[in-house]
């Protein structure tokens, strides 16, 4: 993603209400193409209602939101068609196989797909006749993530895709979205792993009780946090407890 890439997701003054409840208090972003935009903010923040608001999942309360150039109050029917949203491992069937859940989403999409090659882009392709519920959880998510791409989707949304992950797994979880973002699809994700933003996202905004409360570049906003002087408490060395035990154990996808 470069500066002068166009908008493809812009939101203004979105609201979420639930009775007295203000979940989305009138935050205005944008996303541009091909860029990796994170949502953080400590649970209860709102930031999986915002993200539910923009797959259509869920009805706003007020506020615009237009995707690709579709406005969301009229157009929700085609927006669902250049979207991928990752579904939680209970959105699957557990008993079906690999090739048998492909097969399904396909068909939900009217979509012809190649699905031992949708399988080795997430490093699955030996799983082909595995049921889901004999997967490992590393191997759920990566098959969550595979079911997101099957519509060739112009933009992703991952709601904490690497939770209860072991390092290898979140680590190549990682390079599987900077692949998917290579080939020019916009990502959307939440986490609450800061490393994960800081590594992936191009820009992240914060949220906290329904409001952004910082919008900008991963590294501007620990420059400006360092600019106010802070210091760590311990001396950052230039690797961690997490670069050991992959340097020691391997970066390949484990399948337990």
């Amino acid at each position: 993603m470069d500066n002068q890439s166009p908008v493809i997701i812009s939101v203004k003054n979105l609201v979420k209400q639930y009775n007295d409840f203000t979940a989305v208090n009138g935050i205005s972003f944008e996303v541009k193409q091909g860029e990796i935009f994170g949502l953080l903010g400590p649970n209860g923040a709102g930031k999986t209602t915002t993200l539910e608001i923009l797959e259509t999942l869920r009805d706003k309360s007020g506020g615009e939101v237009i995707i690709d150039g579709l406005n969301l109050d009229k157009d929700q029917n085609s927006i669902k068609k250049i979207i991928g949203v990752q579904l939680q491992a209970a959105g699957y069937y557990p008993s079906l196989k690999l090739l048998e859940l492909l097969d399904l989403f396909s068909g939900l999409y009217n979509v012809t797909i190649d699905k031992m090659q949708m399988l080795s882009t997430v490093g699955l392709e030996d799983k082909a006749k595995s049921k889901f519920k004999d997967l490992s959880g590393g191997q759920k998510q990566r098959f969550s993530l595979c079911t997101t791409l099957i519509n060739s989707p112009k933009i992703i949304f991952l709601d904490e895709p690497t939770t209860g992950l072991d390092p290898q797994s979140r680590r190549n979880l990682w390079d599987l979205i900077r692949k998917i973002r290579g080939k020019g699809t916009t990502v959307v994700i939440t986490t609450h792993y800061m490393d994960e933003a800081e590594e992936l996202c191009d820009r992240v905004a914060v949220m906290e009780a329904g409001q952004f409360i910082a919008l900008n570049t991963p590294e501007f906003l620990i420059d400006q946090l360092i600019a106010r002087g802070f210091k760590r408490k311990k001396e950052v060395k230039l690797a961690n407890l997490e670069d050991v035990f992959l340097d020691l154990t391997g970066r390949e996808w484990r399948d337990q």
